[in-house]
């Protein structure tokens, strides 16, 4: 795959704003240039980006109904009610469960958590969930990651005497379930400052909350951002604001004093002593998380990320570690199938969506499908399964477009739907698949633009070799940690070339270790191209090409860096 490079070279304006950033904050002008680029161009702002401060974290209280939900959870405590904490089966939902639930747990004992299995009682509130709490005594239900359009299971909470409290961040609908209190930045009448939490942050907002209110100290909570970190991570929420603070102190707790259960899923990940990053999280860390729900039940995640117990917790982590490669062998094979059904579609070419079912396919995994059919073929994607009478799907979206409001648009058609403009779920009947995949596809024919289409590759700065320096690396992970909305930087090199020792690698010759000499500078860096072999041979036919990369530690050379390259560009692409 070749991407388009995007690449704007900065204005005049912004060469300024960039020397006078360099300069009050002390960084290279090729940072202060990337800063600015980013909407950072004050230096209080930049000495903010670079030192996230717990103490800058919003006021929960600012959060509509924050008041109202710790109002009723101090009574339920002081009435001794018995208190259920209700989660969805992905990572988000489990971290978030085990955050509120460990926090909880330290000042009040009739509590416990709650995971609905996804192929018994499907995504959200369930009336078999709300069923076992009436049995169980339980008066009072916190529920998060979902619920924000459960409104005929939490009326039914409400006829049997079991009160909610919400703590979801998924888009509402216009009419909102008869909870005690909603907490969600997306409500159209909160003026929360800061819309883009997780459900575990919306989760860690109302245990701030309670903390604040009864003079419990902040540091208290600093041992659960560990699990904020994970769950930022994994739902690809934007690292911006709240949320980079959040994910900067988790990260810094997951590095130094993780907790029990996160401990053994970094020793089954082989992370031990290195230092995680987001990426870690995204590719081994919450993989893990969610191979528990996918395959069986998330619940298991919860008991693992609750443990105190180390020795526990290294066999529960062991047993998911199972379950995810168990999820592997499904996702290759589910993969494999869709892709041949997207190439037996002769007019998929003129379609800008993709829209496939099976009725044998794994619930749990058909997320992970759409994922890699978007990626693949740069088109918004759902995938369906059957559940009976009914198809379960799973969309993803390309960037820039609102996979959302697509489904939204067929909403008389659907049993239920949420999610965010880059992800959904949705329920219909199996009958209407067909009819859903004709409404779906027009809509994206109207709405979606050529450019997001496109594999797009957005380039911060256009240096040479000589600007690669020890001090500009270490400057570089300043602007950690990376996600969307604050990606790692990208840089481009045009005209380099083999040194002569560049060579393909892996265990089915598909990548390049490059040793690369820049033309302009003559200096002479290391890097490796993953999955390019396609460009070995015209890198040994010695002529010159452009490369676009990040710039990482060589973990084979201590003290060094070398480019993981990103796209090869030369005249024959």
């Amino acid at each position: 795959m070749h991407f388009k490079w995007n690449y704007e070279p900065p204005t005049p304006q912004q060469q300024k704003a960039a020397e006078q950033l360099a300069s009050s904050v002390n960084i290279s002008s090729t940072l202060a240039m990337i800063l600015v680029k980013r909407g950072i161009t004050q230096e209080a702002e930049a000495r903010k980006y670079f030192r996230p401060q717990l103490s800058d974290l919003p006021d929960p209280f600012l959060m509509k109904d924050m008041d109202v939900a710790v109002d009723r959870l101090n009574e339920a405590m002081g009435r001794k009610e018995r208190i259920m904490v209700y989660g969805d089966y992905d990572v988000d939902g489990c971290t978030a469960v085990a955050l509120v639930y460990k926090f909880l747990l330290q000042f009040y004992s009739n509590i416990e958590y709650y995971i609905p299995d996804r192929y018994d009682e499907g995504y959200g509130v369930s009336k078999k969930g709300i069923d076992y709490a009436r049995d169980n005594g339980v008066s009072l239900i916190i529920i998060l990651d979902c619920g924000i359009k459960a409104i005929e299971e939490i009326a039914y909470a409400k006829s049997v005497g079991i009160d909610f409290i919400i703590c979801d961040h998924h888009v509402p609908d216009e009419v909102m379930p008869p909870a005690v209190a909603i907490l969600n930045p997306k409500r159209a009448d909160d003026t929360y400052p800061y819309k883009h939490l997780c459900g575990c942050g919306v989760g860690f907002k109302l245990i701030q909350g309670f903390a604040q209110n009864n003079g419990i100290q902040f540091a208290r909570l600093i041992p659960l951002l560990d699990l904020c970190a994970v769950s930022i991570a994994a739902d690809l929420v934007p690292v911006t604001g709240e949320n980079r603070i959040l994910a900067f102190h988790g990260l810094k707790q997951l590095n130094q004093n993780p907790s029990v259960g996160l401990k053994a899923i970094i020793d089954i990940c082989g992370l031990n002593g290195r230092d995680i990053s987001m990426s870690d999280i995204v590719f081994k860390i919450g993989p893990r998380i969610n191979a528990s729900g996918r395959m069986e039940n998330g619940k298991e995640s919860v008991d693992l990320l609750v443990e105190r117990d180390f020795s526990n917790a290294l066999s529960a982590a062991k047993h998911i570690n199972e379950y995810n490669e168990q999820r592997k062998d499904i996702d290759k094979q589910m993969t494999e199938e869709a892709n041949q059904i997207v190439s037996k579609i002769e007019s998929q070419r003129q379609h800008s969506s993709i829209v496939i079912y099976d009725e044998n396919w794994k619930k749990g995994v058909i997320g992970i499908v759409a994922s890699r059919l978007t990626e693949l073929y740069f088109r918004p994607t759902i995938v369906f399964t059957r559940d009976g009478n009914f198809a379960t799907g799973s969309a993803r979206s390309v960037a820039g477009f609102d996979i959302y409001s697509a489904i939204k648009s067929c909403r008389d058609m659907l049993l239920n739907f949420g999610g965010h403009t880059y992800a959904a779920g949705l329920t219909l009947r199996w009958d209407d698949v067909p009819e859903f995949r004709r409404r779906f596809h027009k809509y994206v024919e109207e709405h979606i633009v050529p450019e997001q289409q496109e594999a797009i590759l957005n380039i911060d700065a256009q240096i040479n070799f000589k600007d690669i320096t020890r001090k500009l690396h270490n400057e570089l992970k300043r602007f950690a940690p990376f996600g969307p909305d604050n990606p790692k930087p990208i840089f481009c090199t045009c005209g380099v070339y083999d040194f002569g020792t560049s060579k393909v690698v892996g265990r089915e010759q598909e990548h390049i270790k490059l040793e690369l000499v820049d033309t302009q500078s003559h200096n002479v860096m290391n890097g490796i191209a993953f999955g390019q072999s396609s460009s070995a041979r015209y890198i040994k036919s010695k002529r010159s090409f452009d490369i676009a990369y990040t710039i990482e530690d060589n973990i084979y050379k201590h003290g060094s860096v070398q480019l993981q390259i990103e796209d090869i560009r030369h005249p024959s692409v």
